[in-house]
């Protein structure tokens, strides 16, 4: 592999620089994307722009521009028409230009992404691919009218890519999705293959595969389907005679991949990676077209952006005394007055990304990471923004860095890195000191660190063996760290009381089952943790002594009397300086002997607290979590404030998304909603109190200066997390290093998104994904649907089928079988908002804006109206919930007729909270079946499925039998018999891990088509400073035997069933038909087992004996 990429590394700088000769007047490769080709042009996709260029070549011309992405131009037959695919509005839909230039005119309107993929041979239509009628990952085909007008289906299960036959008749098409179309060398079961189908019946005949190799972008020209495939290294052009049967190489390639070709008269247009080129097919001819452009980009002008106050706020703080918040934001770090005053932007750098500020407890500066000097270091700035800036080295080798934590004293900070490494640096002799290193990367590893109040000590949290957290203190005059809790129980969150006499933090004993944060069992279970005071010196009492109400004699001292040490201890804490000078901080002295015996439990409920902060002497501030995590989306908080002299817990805040309590420990900074609040923290505010003005929170951007950073800062993160610090065999530096010529020709986001695709792709692992960033936004118009398939007849719009839900279900309410609507298949749509509804019309453009809003619609029993009445109906934003129920919902009754009653049917989407719940939801109520069939089709993973598979598992222990009623088997919730699970290529990740499990645990087989094939694990990347995310896979799961069994190969079948697309056509499920077929020879060779109720017992009963007669 090392050399394979060496060489096409090696490879990529000829290639630039002979794009720089060939277009001397623009000399930076140029990411032009699927280009097509017509008998005098070529059009291809460019900074989000369609454009067009002579087919020799020259100056190109913007052809179609807009506020949204355009992309993917398609000449017709004829080359006068251009179709392409436009986001205009928020929504994805299929477009036609003139190829001369004119207005675009827009076919499709659902609000699915409908794709544009090709012409009809004869022009007037336009097939696309679109998951209107998707239960899950695969999208299906259409046609639509080039005038316009409903589109029509084509009938294949699923289609990717597509090439017509000259006659119409016959299609050559990619089947499957790709959810990592970028990964190279894949060879999992996502491999793109091509297929021919018949369109009369559906029938195919397969284009051959070289092993697995990836087959794809099929061009029918003449009786040759021309395509791309990897099958000989990298991604080439190849032929397949349909003849003949036979594959040859057109075009040997030896250099980056060929990344899209389109077929038109007489040639082959194709883009590789920075060039496009030209395949003359009488000649064999092949050239590089070279392109000109000389024209203002909109993406590349430098403005000021307006700040999303949710989105755009990575991490924040607050000022000592509650005066500012601070926020790092777009990669800047900007303080936001309580009141007065406006918001400053104090690094104002847009080529570098500053992360974690923290402001030092006198006021006066801010700390923060910044990468300006090419690695991170950790800045110290004037809080103003104004004078010197101080840049501190963390040393080598360079790694990216967290949660800065002042010493209150603010002479030190404390910080940790990604190498699990917690730190502390003095600012007046700032080399780096290493405090400790925890044991596991894993979600649970956060130091949570804190300072004593006389900056003496450091409290934080590290990993165990059981993977159970304890405290540890650490002396800063030197020594090693003191482990504080027993390891019995789970430990979090430790802080100093301000008194400096104790040191409070939770524990959990009931966390241990959901310490295992990648197994499927953690899911679901309450967690608690309850709060407790370590008393740090021998001779200090309990913070809650015991209490007893007493008279007390008149004129007696009415303070309370305290131990010699206690005092002398809260003289140190408590006395002032005079003359306005600051409050010398309380000395802090630990007796590490019997330290277990002084933890007192503090009289606060048992909740799950998700953190402690301590305010003045005596104050504890306790953020709340839900008793059972939920997955979708971060959780809301509740603050409560305990006072240890009272010994009351009283509540703060509720329904809080991010909290922080100032130096002072008199102001809290929250935000609640989309508003950020700064207000006291002595009682719970009112609705608005405290409200920042966020309205001004912009930050200037230079998109050239911004990508470069970005472009360094996603190689950064693959260095530092990726797990194999080898890269697969990819020299990382020389990587870097060959692709950044792109980045001068880069004009749009998407573009840039592209670039990061390319070549993180090189690193040939799953879950590298590429999401999000700054890309150009137009305001959503919302199209509603009415949960329902339609069919033309009469000229009018006809219900084909009507989907219910669960209309008690917020997410899964059918608007068409709502209680007093009741529409039926085979009815009328005959108007929408009293517009008049013909099949000339494109049904979706009546439902534009009214998702969420009550709509109303004529409904009748015939095409001319008559009989026909008005709804109120109230369109949804996504049919998928009730197409992918209905789905379900299908396969269980299928299941049921299929086994005559006796096979349950479980479908798992995921191995997530969706896939808990689906268990659960199909499994338990069908435990008196003799035999199931899980399905994973389409599971897009999570956890680890030992949950499920602990329950399929499950043998019978015994039997229970009562005086009434029927006998039962323990354990109850349980299948006993035979068991037997559907995969297919779109289930990965934890949908490769589950029928890995149930083919090691030896539950039964497995029936369908190879897995995905991407077991490695993501999480906890730094967010790039637009907002965009990369992945680096930092988990990597091998198998007992010392093998990676599963990346890039995925988990093979035992009885292999493709979904052949004509069996689909007739109805069939070919997979789930032969699923159970499978398990019903199973259950033939292996009947329930039955028990045999044994006899009562009868013992011996001597009883007293009485003599006769007596009473």
């Amino acid at each position: 592999m090392k050399t394979a990429l060496t060489r096409v590394l090696a490879a990529m700088l000829p290639a630039v620089l002979g794009l720089g000769i060939a277009a001397a007047a623009t000399p930076m490769p140029l990411l032009l994307q699927s280009p097509s080709v017509s008998k005098t042009q070529i059009a291809f996709a460019y900074g989000g722009e369609i454009w067009t260029v002579a087919r020799d070549g020259g100056e190109a011309r913007r052809l179609v521009a807009g506020s949204g992405r355009l992309a993917g131009p398609i000449f017709s037959p004829d080359g006068g028409m251009i179709a392409y695919t436009g986001e205009y509005d928020g929504n994805v839909d299929v477009y036609v230009v003139p190829a001369a230039g004119g207005e675009p005119r827009r076919l499709t309107y659902h609000p699915g992404a409908d794709v544009a993929l090709a012409w009809t041979p004869d022009g007037t239509r336009v097939a696309f691919r679109s998951p209107r009628a998707s239960v899950a990952d695969p999208e299906q085909m259409y046609t639509v009218p080039a005038a316009g007008g409903f589109p029509t289906e084509v009938p294949l299960p699923r289609v990717q890519e597509a090439s017509y036959a000259p006659d119409g008749s016959h299609l050559a098409y990619e089947p499957n999705f790709q959810w990592q179309p970028a990964w190279k060398s894949y060879r999992g079961g996502q491999t793109a293959r091509i297929w021919i189908a018949d369109l009369a019946d559906s029938s195919i005949v397969k284009v051959p595969q070289a092993g697995n190799s990836n087959d794809k972008n099929p061009m029918w020209v003449g009786d040759s389907v021309y395509f791309l495939s990897d099958r000989n290294g990298p991604v080439s052009l190849f032929a397949y005679d349909l003849g003949s049967r036979a594959v040859r190489e057109v075009v040997k390639n030896d250099g980056l991949d060929i990344g899209s070709a389109s077929a038109g008269p007489g040639a082959i247009v194709y883009e590789q990676f920075g060039s496009l080129h030209l395949l003359d097919l009488t000649s064999g001819q092949d050239r590089t077209v070279p392109v000109r452009l000389a024209a203002d980009m909109p993406q590349l002008r430098p403005h000021f952006l307006q700040l999303d106050p949710v989105k755009d706020i990575l991490a924040a703080g607050i000022s000592p005394t509650g005066q500012r918040a601070v926020f790092e934001a777009h990669g800047e770090i900007v303080t936001v007055p309580a009141e007065k005053g406006d918001i400053r932007d104090i690094t104002n750098t847009p080529g570098a990304a500053e992360r974690d500020p923290a402001w030092s407890p006198d006021g006066t500066r801010i700390a923060y990471f910044s990468d300006e000097s090419g690695e991170y270091a950790l800045y110290v700035r004037p809080q103003d923004g104004l004078g010197e800036v101080r840049k501190i080295d963390l040393g080598n080798p360079p790694s990216f860095f967290y949660a800065p934590t002042w010493s209150p004293d603010s002479k030190k900070i404390a910080y940790s890195d990604k190498r699990l490494n917690l730190w502390v640096v003095d600012l007046e002799r700032p080399t780096p000191v290493k405090v400790d290193t925890d044991r596991f990367d894993s979600p649970a590893h956060e130091f949570d660190v804190r300072w004593s109040p006389d900056s003496r000590w450091l409290a934080y949290t590290k990993q165990l063996p059981s993977q159970l957290r304890a405290v540890f203190v650490y002396p800063l005059a030197g020594g090693k760290a003191t482990q504080v809790t027993d390891g019995m129980s789970d430990a979090l969150y430790p802080v100093f009381d301000a008194g400096g006499k104790y040191l409070y933090f939770t524990a959990s004993t009931n966390v241990g089952l959901t310490a295992g944060w990648l197994d499927m069992t953690s899911i679901g279970h309450p967690l608690t943790r309850s709060v407790y005071a370590a008393v740090l010196k021998k001779g200090v009492a309990s913070p809650i002594p015991p209490q007893s109400d007493e008279e007390k004699a008149k004129g007696a001292d009415k303070g309370k009397k305290e131990d010699a040490a206690a005092n002398a201890d809260a003289k140190n804490g408590e006395a002032k300086a005079k003359d306005g000078k600051a409050e010398k901080a309380a000395a802090v002295a630990i007796d590490f002997d019997g330290l277990d015996q002084r933890i007192v439990a503090l009289p606060i409920p048992a909740k799950n607290y998700r953190g402690l902060w301590a305010g003045k002497e005596g104050k504890l501030f306790l953020v709340e979590g839900p008793l059972v995590d939920v997955e979708a989306g971060p959780p809301k908080l509740d603050v409560s404030r305990f006072d240890l002299e009272t010994r009351k817990t009283e509540p703060l805040l509720e329904g809080v998304s991010a909290f922080a309590l100032s130096a002072n420990g008199e102001k809290v900074l929250y935000r609640s909603g989309p508003a950020w609040h700064i207000v006291g923290s002595d009682k719970a505010p009112k609705g608005g109190d405290g409200a920042l003005a966020m309205k001004g929170l912009k930050v200037y951007v230079d998109p050239k200066a911004e990508w470069a950073q970005m472009y360094r800062e996603v190689w950064r993160i693959e260095r530092d997390f990726f797990y194999d610090p080898h890269f697969h065999g990819l020299d990382l530096a020389a990587a870097e290093k060959a692709y950044a010529p792109y980045l001068a020709g880069i004009a749009s986001r998407d573009d840039l998104s592209a670039l990061f695709a390319e070549m993180t792709g090189n690193l040939t692992v799953g879950h590298t994904f590429v999401r999000g960033g700054a890309e150009p936004k137009s305001d959503k118009v919302s199209v509603g649907l009415l949960g329902a398939d339609y069919t033309i007849d009469g000229g009018r719009y006809r219900f084909a089928r009507v989907y219910s839900g669960e209309n008690w279900n917020p997410d899964l309410q059918a608007p068409l079988t709502q209680p007093g609507v009741d529409v039926k298949a085979g009815e009328y749509l005959l108007a929408v908002n009293g517009r008049e509804l013909s099949a000339a019309d494109e049904l979706y453009s009546f439902f534009l804006e009214t998702a969420g809003k009550q709509t109303v619609i004529r409904v009748g029993p015939t095409a001319n109206g008559k009989g026909a009445r008005d709804l109120t109906v109230v369109p949804v934003a996504s049919e998928r919930g009730l197409r992918h129920l209905a789905w379900i919902e299908g396969n269980r009754r299928k299941v049921d007729e299929l086994s005559g009653g006796r096979v349950a049917y479980v479908y798992l989407p995921d191995t997530a909270g969706g896939g808990y719940t689906s268990f659960n939801r199909y499994f338990f109520a069908q435990v008196g079946k003799q035999a199931a069939v899980l399905d994973e089709r389409f599971n897009h993973g999570g956890e680890l499925a030992d949950y499920i598979i602990d329950y399929l598992r499950r043998p019978p222990m015994s039997r229970v039998m009562t005086r009434e009623g029927e006998d039962y088997t323990e354990p109850v919730e349980s299948i006993y018999g035979p068991k037997v699970m559907i995969i297919n290529q779109f289930a990965g990740s934890g949908g490769d891990a589950m029928p890995w499990y149930f083919k090691k645990a030896g539950i039964g087989p497995l029936v369908g088509v190879r897995t995905w094939g991407g077991l490695v694990g993501i999480g906890g990347y730094p967010v790039l400073m637009d907002g965009g995310r990369i992945t680096a896979p930092r988990w990597a799961i091998y198998g007992l035997s010392g093998k990676w069994e599963v990346e890039n190969e995925g988990i093979a079948p035992d009885i292999e069933v493709e979904q052949d697309p004509k069996l689909v056509r007739e109805g069939h499920d070919p997979q789930l038909e032969r699923a159970v077929q499978a398990v019903l020879e199973l259950l033939a060779k292996n009947p329930p087992p039955t028990f045999e109720r044994p006899a009562y017992p009868v013992y011996e009963h001597p009883l007293p004996q009485w003599p006769k007669g007596s009473s």
